[in-house]
Formats: C-alpha cells, sequence, structure tokens
C-alpha cells in the first residue's frame, strides 16, 4: 500500500494515483504551497516532443467532448486558471483549449476592479460571467484576485478575508448545486523560473509589451503572494470546488496535466446527444 500524507493524498514518487499529491478537495489549514514542487512532471512520460503530442492529441479529444457537451446541454463547465505573473494561463488556454469551437466557449480575463464594481460585492462581476448550459468558460484569473491582492497589500481584515473564502465556497456551492462542474488550477512555479520568463518578456521585442514594471513591484512581494494563495486554497478547497495545483515550471507538462485533468471531467458526466425529432427519421432533403 503507497504511503500517504496527513491530508489523505499519496505520498511522493508512491506512482499509484498522481492526482493526489495534487488536489485538495477538503479545507486544511495545514497546507502550503512549499510543500509542493513546481518542477515536478508526475504526468510526463519522460520526452518533450512525446508529452507535446499527447497535448495536441488531447487537445482534438476535448474539441469532441466540447461538440457533445454543448449539445447535451445538462451541464456548464467552469475552468479557473490561478497564477502569479508569467505563469501560463494565456498559454494553457492556447494549447489545452485553442481547438475548441468559440460556439461553446468563452474565456474572461479579469482585471483590477471597476470604480463601479468596487461600489458592489466583490462577486457581483463574477456571477453573470459564470457559464450557461452546454458552455465552458475559462476564467484568466478569477473571483480569487479578490483574496489575493488586497490580502498580500494588507488591505483587508484577517475577519474581512474570512468572511470572503466563506461567500466564495457558498458561491461556488451554488454554481455546483445548479449543474456548474468546477475545476481550479493553481499554476504553480518558481521564483527563478518566473524571473526568467520576466527577462524573456524584456528582452524579446515581441513580448515586451506585456511587461509592466509594476511586475517587478509585486515580485518583491513574492513571499506575502505565496502565502496568500497557499491560505485561499486551504480556506476554499471543498468537494465541490477542489483545488488542482499544477507543477507549472515546465509549459508543456503544465498544459499536458490541465487537458487530462478537463478531459477525465467531462468523460465523467456520460454526456450524450438529445433524442432526435423521431419526424426526421424519414425526410429527404432535395
Amino acid at each position: 500500500m503507497a504511503n500517504k500524507d496527513k491530508r489523505g493524498r499519496e505520498a511522493k514518487g508512491s506512482g499509484q494515483d498522481a492526482w493526489h499529491r495534487w488536489r485538495l478537495a477538503a479545507p486544511d489549514p495545514s497546507f502550503t504551497l512549499a510543500s509542493l514542487d513546481p518542477g515536478e512532471k508526475p504526468f510526463s512520460g519522460g520526452d518533450k516532443a512525446a508529452d507535446r503530442a499527447r497535448v495536441d492529441a488531447l487537445a482534438l479529444e476535448l474539441d469532441a467532448l466540447q461538440n457533445l457537451f454543448y449539445a447535451d446541454r445538462r451541464y456548464k463547465l467552469l475552468v479557473v486558471l490561478q497564477g502569479i505573473d508569467t505563469s501560463g494561463k494565456d498559454g494553457t488556454l492556447r494549447a489545452v483549449f485553442g481547438r475548441m469551437s468559440p460556439i461553446g466557449l468563452r474565456t474572461v480575463a479579469w482585471r483590477a476592479p471597476s470604480e463601479s464594481e468596487l461600489a458592489r460585492d466583490f462577486l457581483w462581476r463574477i456571477h453573470w460571467q459564470v457559464p450557461a448550459a452546454g458552455e465552458i468558460v475559462c476564467f484568466n484569473r478569477s473571483h480569487y484576485e479578490d483574496v489575493l491582492v488586497p490580502v498580500a497589500n494588507g488591505a483587508i481584515t484577517a475577519e474581512e478575508t474570512g468572511r470572503r473564502y466563506a461567500h466564495i465556497n457558498a458561491f461556488e456551492r451554488l454554481l455546483a448545486e445548479t449543474g456548474t462542474v468546477v475545476l481550479k488550477f493553481l499554476l504553480h512555479i518558481s521564483r527563478d523560473e518566473q524571473r526568467k520568463r520576466l527577462q524573456q518578456r524584456i528582452d524579446d521585442p515581441e513580448k515586451r509589451w506585456k511587461f509592466q514594471r509594476g511586475d517587478l513591484e509585486v515580485r518583491k512581494q513574492w513571499d506575502a503572494y505565496q502565502d496568500a494563495y497557499g491560505r485561499a486554497i486551504a480556506a476554499t478547497a471543498t468537494p465541490w470546488a477542489p483545488w488542482t495545483i499544477v507543477p507549472s515550471d515546465s509549459k508543456t507538462h503544465r498544459s499536458l496535466m490541465i487537458a487530462l485533468a478537463v478531459r477525465d471531467a467531462l468523460r465523467a458526466l456520460d454526456l450524450r446527444y438529445p433524442d432526435p425529432d423521431p419526424t426526421l427519421r424519414d425526410v429527404k432533403v432535395d
């Protein structure tokens, strides 16, 4: 029998179920991001080219599953991509979801709230962007920014942070109980890997537009943000909206792991095409 850690997840290197080490489906105050290595590749076959080919194949399979998901219309899928700057949210969208039809797929990139949004509760702007029946919606950042940025900056109290965690859990439970599958991914990279990627942005004229000097100020708060992420995940991991921590120093492995998770979630829904109109059985098109 594989050794397990105190959260019930299989210990590193057990090999029996790699997901257990990277998923959290219940609140756990002892959780820290430091316990997981962003350089690991638990789903890699050991060959980068082969892993890329698997990602491409999975993207095609996801396209077919999305078509069925859209036709079925019994469910909704919300994919939350969280991560610090350069962790790979945009790259994940291209690699994993880029083959899907835009008819049933929508991406929402969240920015700092506007003055109008700040005048309302922090979930007000989120709720109207959640998926409709048959729709897959990907959040590039999300409502979790409201328990990350203000927490790292010390802008809200511990009491308000706790209330927001509770509001998020209730909100996601509402979604789950009304037919939405919620998949939450934290793209986990190392400080050194972020340094390399930020430098690449600065050095590459075609990527320099993505870089802002404020990124360096946020980087100085690395420890504060790592702590804020860890606390948010520990408080908002639930059976109806679990977190998956994705080691993301490898871009290929990051995409592979997320593609596998989304594929497995869609397969588990037992999707089916709606019954055809029986009166159309004998119709012939001239």
